[in-house]
């Protein structure tokens, strides 16, 4: 593991910001200053990815019960954006009253839009069961409580 250092100056070779940013490469061998100035600047996008999955796609609504679970449903996060890519051609456009129509769909706009190609190509399952009184627990099967995992909480700083 590596630590860089970057600071900024201004012309007069004095600090713009009082803060240094730190940067950390993992990895077998360590690129050019200029290779890691670029790969920095490739964050903003990753970042937005981030904000979209967690907004949009609800990536951190569900409370799952295990870590299992959760890696699951975050291995779905990338193939649910790729579902958004791959759909951008078969869409229609479908702003909102206060939106502008759009020529090349961001995956926001598609996923808005996917509502008409679910309708369109139906559903596998069949249709629901009437409603009536549930048939309940079968008599004499076990119940069993769901494994729970520990609690990881942050320790107060008393200290101050």
């Amino acid at each position: 593991m590596l630590l860089l250092r970057v600071e900024r100056l201004n012309a007069q070779g004095n600090l713009r910001v009082l803060k240094p940013l730190w940067l950390a490469w993992l990895g077998e061998e360590m690129p050019s200053i200029e290779e890691v100035w670029r790969l920095y600047l490739r964050r903003f996008t990753v970042d937005h990815w981030y904000r979209f999955l967690k907004q949009r796609l609800h990536w951190t609504v569900p409370k799952l019960s295990t870590p299992k679970q959760c890696e699951r449903w975050s291995d779905l996060m990338p193939l649910m954006t790729w579902e958004l890519w791959l759909a951008r051609d078969i869409v229609t456009d479908n702003p909102l009253p206060w939106q502008k129509s759009q020529g090349n769909f961001t995956p926001g706009r598609v996923a808005q839009a996917m509502g008409g190609v679910f309708a369109a190509i139906g559903t596998p399952t069949r249709a629901p069961k009437p409603r009536g009184k549930s048939p309940g627990w079968e008599p004499g099967k076990k119940r069993h409580r769901k494994n729970r995992c520990p609690i990881v909480k942050k320790n107060r700083n008393t200290t101050t």
